[in-house]
């Protein structure tokens, strides 16, 4: 394999849609799931009113890569080894002490091979991995910071939450709080491409690429999304959209689990189709069905696929994992790390932290420090965030207004396990990273 990675030797070129293609205003759209969520607990399950309250200093907990344990209502954060750096109970910190009390002097975390081998569900633990999820984490800190006892009901709530706010056909019956909201005022949310991104969409369909555009939103948001940041006709860009993917299955489930469907008028038909013929816009549907689709397309038998995607659980594992294709993380924390922004973050609240900027709480989502037992010595770990993008990803930049400008066969030098970890971020490493690189040489 190439030290080199180059979109000019790509065939395919595909794009998750929300925070990869589509950026929000993050301030404010993490403030409207966290009221919408909160909202439905105070509301139909009785939670304390005081969830709904939040000063802006709160959001320095919200932190991707953290994971929930369901058990104790701890939220953890975990070295590249799977052995916990940090540690709240809700959003109280742990001391050290309380961490080797409760997790033993080695400070392991007894779910980690299951999380770091599969990423699947569980009903143990929960990933935090995503900006959608991420307001969740605060919530669900929230939460147990009201609680004398942790039961295992409030996560049932939170997922009850998520389903009242998000299920596919809320969209449409305009329920709960989340969409309504969008819809009425989508500049408040989403931010447009900007010219250079769009002209790069072109020139990658002009110099004959198929491009790909899969979600697990549904058609209904797509589209108003896709209007509102691409234009009226953005159809015309893509060759195949495929909506409401439910990936990470969608990479991992076999055809007959969940076959591709037709929609009509937004609902999916009931039938599902026994292979995809053509290109076109489709619901549901399986990694194996459509990479037959594409060999005919493309004419070869192995077509080069490349994906930009912003979960590791819904992207970035399972493509790489199971469809074998070439991976871009999309990875706003980049750009609290010393990396240039491209666009305007607006948000009204003065002193309220961006969810993708460094973490007074948590730190550095690439590099901690973990402290001995007594606290006399500090080692510099890699999180395992960063060993997971170094493992799964061809390449990690802060968003692709980024990279928008340069010519396709520009040569960016990908992630490799003989390369120092610094090298696969583009247009520069975080600075964490490099402090670390600095210290060990």
């Amino acid at each position: 394999m190439s030290e080199y990675f180059s979109l000019a030797d790509c065939d395919v070129i595909g794009f998750d849609l929300d925070h990869t293609l589509c950026r929000y205003h993050l301030k404010e759209t993490s403030r409207l799931i966290y009221e919408s969520l909160a909202r439905y607990l105070v509301e139909h399950k009785g939670y304390d009113k005081d969830l709904l309250n939040l000063t802006p200093a709160t959001w320095d907990f919200c932190f991707k890569g953290l994971v929930v344990d369901l058990e104790d209502g701890n939220l953890v954060k975990l070295a590249e080894d799977g052995t916990i750096m940090r540690v709240t109970h809700g959003t109280i910190n742990l001391s050290t002490e309380e961490i080797i009390k409760h997790y033993g002097p080695k400070r392991e975390w007894k779910h980690f091979n299951s999380l770091n081998t599969s990423f699947t569900r569980s009903a143990k633990y929960y990933l935090y991995d995503n900006y959608f999820d991420l307001p969740g984490a605060l919530l669900c800190g929230r939460a147990v910071d009201m609680m004398h006892k942790v039961n295992s009901d409030f996560w049932k709530d939170m997922v009850a939450a998520i389903e009242h706010n998000y299920n596919t056909s809320a969209f449409k019956e305009d329920t709960g709080t989340y969409f309504p909201s969008v819809k009425r005022d989508p500049g408040r949310y989403l931010q447009p491409c900007s010219d250079s991104v769009k002209t790069w969409l072109h020139s990658m369909k002009n110099a004959g690429k198929v491009l790909l555009l899969i979600t697990s939103s549904h058609s209904d948001y797509c589209r108003l999304i896709c209007e509102h940041i691409l234009g009226k006709d953005f159809e015309e860009l893509f060759d195949v959209i495929i909506t409401n993917a439910l990936k990470p299955g969608f990479f991992s489930l076999v055809p007959q689990q969940r076959p591709f469907r037709t929609l009509i008028n937004d609902v999916e038909e009931s039938e599902g189709l026994p292979s995809l013929d053509k290109p076109g816009w489709y619901s549901q549907g399986n990694w194996l069905h459509l990479h037959e689709l594409l060999k005919t397309m493309i004419g070869k038998p192995e077509p080069k696929v490349v994906y930009f995607g912003d979960s590791m659980r819904s992207d970035m594992f399972p493509a790489s994992s199971f469809g074998k294709w070439e991976t871009v993380m999309i990875l706003e924390e980049m750009e609290g790390e010393g990396v240039p922004k491209t666009s305007g973050e607006k948000g009204k609240e003065q002193g309220m932290k961006s969810p993708s900027a460094a973490s007074n709480q948590w730190g550095s989502y690439f590099v901690d420090i973990h402290k001995s037992e007594g606290g006399d010595e500090e080692i510099q770990k890699l999180t395992w965030c960063s060993h997971c993008i170094h493992k799964y990803c061809t390449m990690a930049i802060p968003s692709v207004e980024h990279i928008a400008d340069l010519p396709l066969d520009y040569k960016f030098p990908r992630f490799s396990p003989d390369k120092p970890c610094t090298t696969g971020y583009y247009p520069r490493p975080p600075d964490s990273l490099l402090k670390r690189c600095e210290s060990l040489s």
